[in-house]
């Protein structure tokens, strides 16, 4: 009997050790959370603190940078953004998704499909200066394009396909089995299965993963620094396509929000350099914080379409 007590109570000890062992665990966990939390909305809150004023202003996103006097604005740069991450999502978007629909429903399993699948894993974790590099080395010096668009967005493009792979592959990889197992059943056939059953279901996450790589390459910097180039000549819808004043000619140089912000912090010798560099930080900021909220509301949206159908 007195055993058996001994055993009860050291049992009863150990349940209250490993019990104060979690909360502390959980307190632990949660300090670290919030810290990140705090760290994060104080980083964004002074970035965005401190620019708004100039964000705000129209002249200032629309008026060209000045070299030498204040008052410039940053329209080439948020223009020459928004272009090369269409051009990058044009290039890298039907590649990505031909190639996560390969890997997920055609290619058998072995070691080719494992290289493969190694290969994107190890591509999407390189540095973006390593691929800038290697844009610069191809396209701009090898295919002879120079400083450009074209550079630049062939250049992102590597560094978005490889992400984008892994994101709609993991959408694809969600669909429950047996949906497409019923669609083959039913005698569609594997491409069918796949185009009417596999993508629509996938779509939601698909459209997320889209808008937050689009975020990513928005903000990129190194890689468009060796390939795009560092200067933004003056825009005029009114130029030849052929002219590098022309906005839609893609082998003219173009820098971006993120290369300003480097280049004006580095070389600038504007009066107002803070408040131009605080208010391109600002608008790069927003930017990206309005993908990441967009890719919650579209992504919610459309889950919640397919739910109801």
């Amino acid at each position: 009997m007195a055993s058996a007590d001994a055993r009860r109570a050291g049992a009863e000890g150990v349940v209250r050790r490993a019990r104060a062992w979690d909360h502390v665990a959980t307190v632990v966990l949660w300090a670290i959370v919030i810290a990140i939390i705090a760290l994060l909305v104080a980083t964004i809150g002074y970035v965005v603190v401190s620019g708004i004023g100039k964000a705000l202003d129209p002249h200032f996103l629309t008026a060209k940078p000045e070299q030498f006097k204040e008052g410039g604005g940053i329209g080439p740069e948020l223009f020459n953004s928004f272009y090369l991450l269409v051009l990058t999502l044009l290039i890298s978007l039907p590649i990505s998704l031909g190639g996560a629909i390969f890997l997920t429903q055609y290619a058998p399993s072995g070691p080719v499909t494992s290289v493969a699948k190694t290969a994107i894993e190890t591509l999407s974790s390189l540095p973006s200066i390593v691929v800038g590099l290697f844009g610069m080395l191809t396209f701009v010096l090898g295919m002879g394009w120079g400083f450009s668009i074209l550079s630049g967005a062939l250049t992102l493009t590597m560094f978005n396909i490889p992400i984008l792979v892994r994101t709609i592959q993991q959408a694809l990889e969600a669909v429950p089995r047996d949906q497409r197992d019923a669609a083959l059943a039913l005698g569609l056939t594997r491409w069918e299965a796949t185009v009417h059953i596999l993508v629509p279901r996938a779509m939601p996450a698909i459209v997320t993963g889209v808008i937050l790589s689009a975020g990513r390459v928005f903000g990129e910097a190194a890689a468009l620094i060796y390939t795009a180039g560092q200067s933004a000549p003056a825009l005029s819808w009114a130029a030849p396509i052929t002219s590098m004043a022309n906005p839609l000619n893609v082998m003219r140089p173009a820098e971006t929000l993120a290369v300003h912000i480097w280049k004006i912090n580095s070389e600038g010798v504007v009066p107002d350099l803070a408040a131009v560099s605080a208010g391109t930080a600002a608008v790069l900021m927003i930017c990206i914080l309005v993908f990441n909220v967009l890719a919650r509301i579209v992504g919610r949206a459309l889950e919640r379409r397919m739910t109801a159908e």
